[in-house]
């Protein structure tokens, strides 16, 4: 049988309890992600933007370093909206507290939208409407994700531990077995059945995240579905022994990097 799934509501509030802590476990974007919005979706100087669950902000500050002003962040966790703040003080941001099907957003005013591994909490046919409906003429769309995982390489540190990951499961895992943000087949349908884009396009890269014990508690401890469960101490700790004593203190996870674009219709 199936695991459950995660309810979108838990998802929007499960990354708040310790900001600081989620925003120096997670790996940051490759660099060709940013390249490829300046290249090809027209950010740079003064690119009225919004970004969709900022989080910590591990796109939000590349996104203000290569020209986006304003920047409307729609972040549903006060939590994260705080940090948000602290981190960007003095900076173009304007941050809306709000799940994104709730935000207020001026219709046909962004030259650019941005989701960065928050994507697969929406609904995707009424949140891409949205997006569609808030771009100019010739505007860009863009999700990118960093998902743990490549099952066409081998992974033993996940072979190891995944018995401990059973249980409620993430909308990013997909389904049929390929997660959400690797299942371009699903995704480019979806951007093309919106009707308000006139390009679309998927890139990727993968690439290797090598981590000690601590850093690899510390980056399982930002997993929703770990978050989800009430023996969540017990697991990180079993994660960090076979870290240690199985791996040597040296974890090799596969990533994979996902990006998707597509233009408003002209």
């Amino acid at each position: 049988m199936p695991s459950p799934e995660l309810e979108r509501q838990f998802g929007r509030q499960a990354f708040g309890a310790d900001p600081a802590g989620y925003d120096a476990a997670r790996p940051d974007y490759p660099d060709w992600v940013f390249e490829t919005l300046s290249a090809r979706c027209g950010l740079g100087w003064n690119t009225v933007t919004f970004e969709i669950g900022a989080g910590t902000g591990k796109a939000t500050r590349r996104l203000l370093e290569l020209g986006a002003n304003p920047l409307t962040v729609v972040e549903p966790d006060p939590r994260l909206a705080d940090f948000l703040r602290g981190t960007n003080a003095g900076k173009p941001v304007r941050i809306v507290v709000a799940p994104f099907e709730d935000a207020q957003l001026a219709e046909g005013a962004f030259d650019l939208g941005v989701s960065a591994t928050s994507f697969h909490w929406l609904d995707e046919e009424s949140a891409l409407a949205k997006i569609v409906r808030l771009l100019r003429p010739g505007g860009w769309w863009a999700a990118v994700w960093n998902v743990f995982g490549d099952d066409s390489r081998p992974d033993p540190f996940h072979e190891a531990s995944k018995r401990l990951l059973r249980g409620p499961t993430s909308p990013s895992q997909g389904a049929g077995g390929v997660p959400f943000a690797l299942d371009s087949a699903a995704r480019l349908t979806a951007l093309r059945r919106a009707g308000g884009f006139d390009i679309v396009d998927h890139s990727l890269s993968r690439w290797p995240l090598i981590l000690d014990a601590e850093q690899t508690v510390a980056l399982y401890a930002t997993y929703s579905n770990i978050t989800a469960h009430s023996d969540r101490d017990h697991i990180l700790a079993e994660i960090g022994r076979i870290a240690r004593d199985e791996f040597g203190g040296r974890v090799v996870r596969n990533m994979t990097t996902s990006l998707y674009i597509a233009r408003r219709s002209r």
